[in-house]
């Protein structure tokens, strides 16, 4: 993650939590030295581990050391983590910190699943933008910890035309040759197709990338036949960990997910201070 931007955001969520002051530690021995310890309470594939510090040299002096690497496979009750240093900003981070990482864990969890049930090394499952505002750089960085890749990060990065693109020029081969002609020569150009027609439409003008939008693994393995190997393929749409695996052997060079990002339960993960008494729960 660039650690510019890394330090920006996590200095907004800092503000956003910490407002004028953080009240339940200013009145307690702040500048007393914790040692505390990051435990994942599920198991999954930890990611975050840039969190932690970043935090810290925001708001003072503590020391984060990784027990484990991003990527790593964490088993209940395992530490991932130990903190040393002043008790201020180890508190007052406390719930930033932890938020990001369990966010974190659970999308690169997730993605090594959905790979794993895919088992088809030929294909990229990537993710989208369906992406928490604000929050990007963190989800998108997760997925490649879990093993998938990155499809955009921004508008910015290649030409999608979509259905409404399409709608706005008048058909597939207007919007192709409208942005065929401003466009640099090193910005792909991927366009959506739901219909065959659509498809010939798209091969015959020259797409970089066509994306088999809401089709079967059926559908997709008789139109790939037709793309020549110059365009890369993609498909998308409704695919998620239940049904990715009908997908393996179909022929794209990728799979984009939105609930790679956008439907996430997040990796449980507890910090402790030593001396701290967890009740257990029922």
């Amino acid at each position: 993650m660039n650690p510019i931007l890394l330090n920006e955001k996590i200095a907004d969520f800092l503000k956003e939590d910490i407002g004028f002051d953080d009240l339940s530690v200013r009145y307690l021995p702040t500048d007393k030295v914790l040692t505390g310890c990051f435990i994942a309470k599920q198991s999954g594939i930890l990611c975050g581990q840039q969190v932690p510090q970043t935090a810290y040299d925001l708001l003072g002096d503590a020391t984060y050391t990784p027990l484990v690497t991003d990527g790593t496979a964490v088993i209940k009750g395992q530490k991932i983590g130990k903190v040393t240093g002043k008790a201020a900003p180890i508190l007052s981070s406390e719930r930033v910190t932890l938020n990001l990482m369990q966010l974190m864990s659970g999308i690169a969890t997730k993605t090594a699943d959905c790979v794993k049930q895919l088992a088809d090394p030929t294909i990229k499952i990537t993710d989208t933008r369906k992406t928490t505002p604000g929050l990007r750089l963190f989800e998108k960085y997760a997925v490649t910890v879990g093993g998938g890749f990155n499809h955009r990060f921004d508008l910015t990065n290649a030409v999608m035309l979509k259905d409404n693109h399409i709608a706005l020029a008048g058909g597939v081969k207007p919007a192709i040759s409208m942005v065929r002609k401003q466009l640099g020569p090193l910005t792909p150009i991927e366009i959506e197709v739901e219909t065959k027609s659509e498809l010939q439409a798209a091969i015959s003008s020259g797409a970089d990338v066509i994306m088999f939008d809401n089709q079967s693994p059926e559908t997709i393995k008789n139109w790939q036949q037709l793309v020549p190997d110059s365009i890369k393929t993609e498909a998308s749409g409704g695919i998620s960990e239940a049904t990715i695996a009908q997908f393996a052997g179909c022929g794209v060079d990728f799979i984009s997910m939105g609930n790679l990002t956008n439907a996430i339960a997040p990796l449980d993960i507890s910090f402790l201070v030593e001396g701290a008494i967890k009740k257990p729960s029922f």
